[in-house]
């Protein structure tokens, strides 16, 4: 039987394996007001959720950038899964295709929000020196 603190620690670890420090940063980020909040957001997307079975973490990532995109109002949220995104391996330009799509189902306005979180996230990548598809970037 799966405990609650196997959750956390589960969930801990693949948030800080797909998200690293940005998704650390959001969690820092609630301790003082909500830390339930907080360990409510490892435990069930990161200890239950992610740990599934059928999708790989770069499906997951992409589904999860492309529900984001078409929110329009999760633009921190979506900064953080794109670095997601890369950090398990989609390219700039996968990430790029994906905000695309999204101005057919969820509109222009949408898909322009992801575009400019997509290009904040790629000059924050840039200015660290972090690693992913910069040779092929559509931007």
């Amino acid at each position: 039987m799966t405990t609650t603190m196997d959750r956390f620690l589960s969930g801990l670890s693949k948030l800080q394996e797909i998200d690293g420090e940005a998704g650390q940063r959001v969690i820092d980020s609630l301790q003082d007001i909500s830390p339930d909040l907080a360990r409510y957001t490892i435990e069930f997307p990161f200890g239950d959720i992610y740990q599934r079975p059928g999708l790989d973490l770069r499906s997951r990532e992409i589904a999860t950038v492309a529900a984001l995109t078409a929110l329009g109002t999760a633009q921190p949220q979506l900064k953080v899964h794109i670095h997601g995104a890369l950090n398990v391996g989609c390219t700039r330009v996968e990430v790029v295709e994906i905000i695309i799509q999204m101005a057919v189902y969820a509109g222009f306005p949408a898909a322009l929000n992801g575009m400019f979180a997509a290009k904040e996230v790629f000059k924050e990548r840039d200015s660290k020196g972090l690693p992913d598809d910069r040779h092929h970037s559509a931007i």
